[in-house]
């Protein structure tokens, strides 16, 4: 269990941090990118939380607590690294079971949309556009953690890269389903003001 009684320390006063292994890096450190966008996505998250609760026969809102909560478990699994060094405790990672849900909630929302004829702009509610947004952030934060991987030295668990890649597309079809399943999109249409 997490233990907080102080918030701050002044040992990054010097523009470093602490990884979960003890080891101190900059702050800058692409590893701290990576978790840190990760933490920005459930942020993000939490934006859209404020505007779902059980959208059609789906609770969206319980939905994305989980996923609120998995992020904190992909923070906790970049915190860490893995070099091969015995650690005093197990590190929390990211499991397959956790891409598993991911890909069967996306067929849960999924089954009842319309195929689409265009591609989709952010809008048409408050909760979908949000989940566009959180879908561009764990974008970004899946680029960065596909750098980190490419990284001399870097390991990256590949249940983590999974579960990333998956997640912006459950942000992309929760957008959808939020948008009375599909018929609130707001569609994109090509050259429309040329």
């Amino acid at each position: 269990m997490v233990k907080l009684n102080k918030i701050y320390t002044r040992t990054g006063d010097g523009g470093t941090t602490g990884l979960g292994s003890g080891e101190r890096v900059a702050k800058h450190d692409l590893r701290i990118a990576a978790y840190g966008t990760v933490d920005e996505a459930n942020a993000t998250l939490g934006l859209a939380r404020l505007h779902t609760g059980k959208d059609g026969p789906v609770d969206i809102d319980a939905m994305l607590g989980r996923i609120q909560n998995d992020l904190f478990d992909l923070g906790a699994d970049l915190a860490t690294p893995d070099r091969g060094e015995k650690l005093d405790y197990e590190p929390l990672r990211i499991v397959d079971a956790q891409v598993v849900r991911l890909e069967a909630e996306i067929d849960q929302l999924n089954a009842d949309l319309e195929p689409l004829k265009s591609f989709t702009l952010p809008g048409g509610s408050a909760a979908a556009t949000y989940l566009h947004l959180a879908r561009t952030v764990s974008r970004r934060a899946e680029r960065i953690m596909s750098e980190l991987a490419s990284a001399d030295g870097e390991n990256i668990n590949p249940a983590a890269l999974q579960y990333i890649n998956r997640l912006s597309d459950l942000f992309f079809v929760a957008s959808r389903y939020v948008n009375a399943q599909g018929s609130g999109d707001v569609l994109w249409v090509p050259g429309k003001n040329r």
